[in-house]
């Protein structure tokens, strides 16, 4: 089983499944491939508080260094720069800055250098197709994470409210290919817990 994970860093939710799927997959032994989307061009032109947008804007920076850094080192580095950012901004509640991006790259062994792209434009298209490519694999917009399992179709979420220990994780995973592998299957959804 593989498993593709559409991410915008600046989400809380997508941080929580990213470890989720992260977890699994490395009990497993089962490649996970991260792809980015964008909170920014989702909600471009959209009536949000004006928090939302700079929030959006910083993330896009981040996902810029991110594109970069897997142009130049390939998937392992989005995994670690992810896992760095997410972990500063998620977990120790710094701001999306890019001192925050710069102490990330160090975390992550990377070189300071790629924080240069934060400000490069030129990324926008690759994080652009791979964000419409997510939304394709969902069909209808939706928000951050997408998820895939094998060349099934793409999930708004799972959105979990915090990382599930490794039985509920495993089964939550299983649920998922189950659910992939139904062609009529549709939607389904509940109330949202709060973040813990």
């Amino acid at each position: 089983m593989s498993i593709t994970l559409w991410f915008d860093p600046v989400c809380p939710f997508t941080w929580r499944t990213s470890r989720w799927v992260r977890d699994v997959a490395a009990r497993r032994g089962e490649p996970v491939t991260w792809r980015f989307m964008s909170l920014a061009l989702l909600n471009e032109g959209k009536d949000l508080p004006e928090r939302l947008h700079r929030a959006h804007r910083r993330s896009l920076a981040a996902l810029r260094v991110l594109a970069a850094a897997e142009e130049r080192f390939g998937q392992p580095a989005v995994d670690a720069l992810y896992t760095a950012i997410g972990h500063r901004v998620h977990d120790l509640d710094d701001d999306l800055t890019p001192d925050t991006i710069g102490a990330a790259l160090a975390d992550a062994g990377l070189p300071s250098d790629l924080l240069l792209a934060a400000d490069d434009p030129g990324f926008d298209t690759l994080i652009g197709e791979s964000h419409r490519l997510g939304q394709s694999r969902v069909g209808t917009e939706s928000g951050s994470p997408v998820t895939a399992i094998d060349d099934g179709p793409g999930f708004f979420g799972p959105v979990v409210a915090s990382v599930p220990a490794a039985e509920e994780a495993d089964r939550l995973i299983d649920a998922m290919r189950l659910l992939s592998s139904v062609p009529v299957f549709s939607e389904l959804k509940r109330e949202r817990a709060p973040l813990s």
